[in-house]
């Protein structure tokens, strides 16, 4: 099954977003590996080369849809689509390209401004009105409040809680939530 094409750039709230130049990820970078950020991250510290390979390998992903999110030219947070098949029969193909998996993250000093709220739902748009997925998830470690709680206010239920399920470098074994919404669902919202 093809995934259907997404044209960026496109707006959520005051941000845009759209795919990032490597100037931007250079600006990302600036934030992306203080400790105040990667504490709530299951990959700490990337060194530079390897966040731009990495990034790079995304565009070049038709199943990935990866974004920065720009505030007057400023990039003030990331984005993360990526689609996957759903699990299902071999009979048919209908869960082929069904489900997607949805991140993001911002820069510290435009946090608690619904920015992560803005980039997320945007992304959950272009999920199910632009790729017709069928269902989307997300997860964060649990003590990561701000997290779960832009998903609820998304609409997403927490569909698992995880016990000692990720391992964190300063915490030990920590707790994870999994959250997940269906086109249905979000269309009633």
């Amino acid at each position: 099954m093809a995934i259907p094409h997404v044209t960026w750039p496109r707006q959520a709230g005051p941000l845009v977003l759209r795919p990032p130049s490597r100037e931007d990820l250079d600006q990302v970078l600036v934030w992306r590996n203080r400790p105040d950020v990667t504490r709530w991250l299951l990959r700490t510290e990337v060194d530079p080369d390897g966040f731009h390979e990495s990034w790079q390998a995304r565009a070049d992903d038709p199943a990935d849809h990866s974004v920065v999110a720009d505030l007057d030219g400023v990039v003030v947070g990331t984005g993360t689509l990526s689609v996957s098949d759903g699990m299902g029969q071999s009979q048919g193909d209908v869960w082929r390209g069904a489900e997607g998996s949805l991140g993001y993250l911002i820069d510290p000093a435009y946090a608690g401004r619904g920015f992560a709220t803005a980039v997320a739902d945007a992304l959950l748009d272009v999920a199910f009105d632009d790729l017709g997925l069928h269902r989307v998830t997300a997860g964060c470690f649990a003590a990561n409040t701000a997290s779960w709680r832009v998903m609820e206010k998304l609409g997403m239920r927490r569909e698992q809680h995880g016990v000692e399920d990720s391992w964190h470098a300063e915490l030990g074994w920590v707790d994870g939530f999994t959250y997940g919404i269906l086109a249905g669902e979000r269309r009633a919202t």
